[in-house]
């Protein structure tokens, strides 16, 4: 683990393998060890002849823990992205990114598209545009005393898996309550580079994926079939589908 400063604020990041750059964008509650090394990513990757960058995002991980929401916006995330890019003098990379991570990847290509050669949006499909679950709910249950607390079934779990990834609560709950910006279906038009769009099919959480990928021009669809939000991350399938597209992209 190794860190930069992002505009005043200090990002843990790791890089691994040889090739062609790919930046991994992990999702809300997680870390780059949970998303992408524990179930593998990371190792597929290297094997495949790539180099491999991923990083904590702020509040998160091991990255420096913020807790005024303000500081959380997807726009303002999206540049500790570019920075790192900066950092690492990458001029260009891949970029995939899961849940959160996907809306943060979303804002990294539309504001800096000489930046991406392609984009990978994993387990969020439509609800880039119509938005995800209520905020509130969300940053009630991460401040709540215990998990047994939380009744929400949806909120539970964020704060289960909060639990599991031992994460500051307190800075969850602010990223939950930070700006929240929607990317409108025109705007998602604009992005012109090779897109993937890769949700479970059971995913109530990031919604049809094959919804969003008809608002991308060119983009592909991989239906992760019986997956839900949580557990279609591992999945063989995703990781088979993401290195086909890879290699079959310009």
């Amino acid at each position: 683990m190794q860190s930069f400063d992002s505009g005043g604020v200090r990002i843990a990041y790791g890089e691994e393998g040889e090739g062609d750059p790919i930046l991994l964008i992990h999702g809300f509650a997680s870390n780059m060890a949970a998303n992408w090394i524990d179930p593998g990513w990371v190792r597929a990757l290297v094997e495949a002849g790539r180099r491999v960058v991923a990083y904590d995002n702020r509040g998160h991980g091991q990255s420096e823990k913020l807790y005024d929401p303000s500081l959380y916006g997807a726009p303002s995330m999206a540049e500790d992205a570019r920075r790192l890019l900066d950092h690492l003098g990458i001029e260009r990379a891949d970029v995939m990114g899961y849940s959160m991570g996907a809306r943060i990847a979303a804002f990294l290509v539309l504001a800096h598209p000489e930046r991406v050669r392609s984009v990978v949006f994993g387990g969020l499909g439509i609800n880039m545009v119509r938005g995800m679950v209520g905020s509130g709910p969300l940053a009630s249950a991460l401040e709540a005393p215990r998990v047994e607390d939380v009744v929400n079934d949806t909120a539970r779990s964020f704060r289960a898996f909060a639990e599991f990834t031992r994460s500051d609560l307190k800075a969850l709950a602010a990223c939950m309550r930070g700006p929240r910006e929607k990317i409108p279906a025109e705007v998602l038009a604009r992005i012109a580079v090779p897109a993937l769009v890769a949700v479970g099919s059971e995913d109530v959480i990031g919604g049809s994926g094959a919804e969003l990928a008809q608002l991308i021009p060119g983009a592909q669809f991989l239906d992760i079939q019986g997956r839900d939000h949580m557990k279609a991350v591992g999945d063989a399938r995703f990781k088979q589908g993401v290195l086909d597209f890879l290699t079959q992209r310009p």
